[in-house]
């Protein structure tokens, strides 16, 4: 069983939590049903649980009045038990494909009797179905696939060498070099295997590159069949977005330009397509902001963005063949940027960083910037040999000193500090929250 430190999220919301119900959201596979499963296990007696895709009938239960005795008696009547007061948590999973129990959450907490927890991996993207939210009764927790510490911990890397890897980044002092360099091997095999439950526990159980490549191409497939199956009139213009990722994400900018998709393409007919994929949790956002002042977003420019995707190791798979062996060598060329940076773009967004850069008129650009302590920190993916050479670093701290928090350098390479920088190895992000 992989640890998950949202695990701890669901503890507190048992534990301090009262009268809401847990939604739990996040793409697909990436671990959300599992979670709720060793969560009951270990906290309640009774534990019932109604997928409404595997189980499309119990959606007859919502389809009366929506009081919680109706349904609760529709539910026992369906088989589903035993229901014992303050003893039973009930989990509604895939609840996006039954937007009434949704809807019937509201009356099922006030009723007071049970606990609940909704899931779903599309809830962004039919909010229209939702006669009514449960507003005041519902407590979101976002889920993404495993962050790069969840995969040591998977790798049976201990809490002490994590512990001396955070007083190195604490302190700005190197790593030992032994242990840069096993750990630097880790995070190379992140970048091919990712962070998605399923995929980790299969390249655990045999090390081997084919099966967990078989194991992201599946996933993949399950993605597109759903941007069949749910995204209506759009869903070409969504596999085209989806598709493209990739291929913008190589380019020296990383700025998805949707001409590359369409001669003459709009905002105004693909922002919508675009948004779906966001909403589903495949993609993340990182928006231009132009200029160099808190809050971002009171100026971020919404049609200039990156596009980064969910997991690394999906990204990878969807690359040219055979570049994982590149991957795990560090002789990827013109994709390393691209891993890297969408490796980086998913650390920061699972420790609920911001994602923004920062460039004006297409001049020097600033990977990330967000706000910390009261000012903005920069920080710049690095991942060929020339790591030192930043202008656009130099121009922001030219022209912003006072605005800056943290500058740092993200790389391959060990910790340093030079000249006002600070330069951290690639798996060190996984410390900047």
């Amino acid at each position: 069983m992989l640890k998950r430190k949202i695990l701890n999220k669901l503890t507190e919301w048992k534990e301090e939590t009262t009268n809401k119900a847990l939604l739990i959201k996040g793409a697909r596979q990436v671990g959300k049903t599992t979670i709720v499963r060793q969560f009951a296990k270990a906290n309640y007696d009774n534990f019932i649980e109604i997928n409404f895709e595997q189980m499309p009938l119990a959606k007859q239960a919502f389809d009366g009045n929506l009081d919680a005795r109706t349904i609760l008696i529709n539910l026992s009547a369906m088989g589903f038990g035993p229901l014992e007061p303050g003893k039973t948590l009930i989990f509604f999973d895939e609840i996006q494909s039954c937007p009434k129990a949704r809807t019937a959450i509201k009356f099922l907490v006030e009723d007071g009797q049970y606990d609940y927890i909704e899931s779903g991996s599309l809830l962004g993207i039919n909010y229209k179905d939702v006669s009514s939210y449960p507003v005041g009764f519902e407590h979101e927790l976002d889920m993404y696939p495993l962050d790069f510490e969840e995969f040591l911990w998977a790798c049976n890397i201990s809490e002490d060498i994590i512990d001396m890897l955070k007083g190195c980044y604490d302190n700005i002092r190197p790593v030992p070099d032994f242990l840069h360099q096993q750990i630097m091997e880790r995070y190379r095999q992140y970048l091919i295997v990712g962070g998605m439950p399923e995929v980790v526990a299969t390249y655990l159980a045999n090390e081997d590159f084919n099966k967990t490549i078989i194991n992201q191409k599946d996933i993949l497939t399950g993605y597109r069949n759903d941007i069949s199956k749910y995204a209506g009139k759009d869903k070409v213009l969504v596999k085209s977005i989806f598709d493209a990722i990739p291929g913008q994400l190589s380019k020296q900018d990383k700025r998805f330009i949707l001409a590359s998709i369409e001669k003459n393409a709009s905002q105004r007919k693909y922002g919508a397509p675009t948004q779906w994929l966001v909403d589903a949790g495949m993609a993340y956002y990182s928006f231009n902001v132009g200029s160099f002042e808190l809050p971002f977003p009171c100026h971020e420019n919404l049609r200039l963005y990156k596009l980064f995707f969910v997991d690394s190791g999906l990204l990878c798979a969807m690359m040219l063949d055979n570049i994982q062996a590149k991957v795990l060598t560090g002789d990827i060329f013109v994709n390393e940027g691209a891993l890297a940076e969408n490796y980086i773009a998913g650390e920061l967004t699972k420790h609920g960083v911001s994602l923004n850069y920062y460039d004006r008129k297409s001049k020097h650009e600033l990977d990330f910037v967000f706000p910390e302590d009261n000012k903005i920190s920069i920080l710049e993916v690095k991942s060929g040999k020339d790591y030192k050479k930043h202008p656009s670093l130099n121009m922001a701290l030219s022209l912003f000193a006072d605005k800056i928090n943290r500058m740092m350098v993200i790389s391959g390479n060990n910790v340093e500090y030079d000249n006002g920088i600070i330069y951290l190895p690639f798996y060190m992000s996984m410390f900047i929250k």
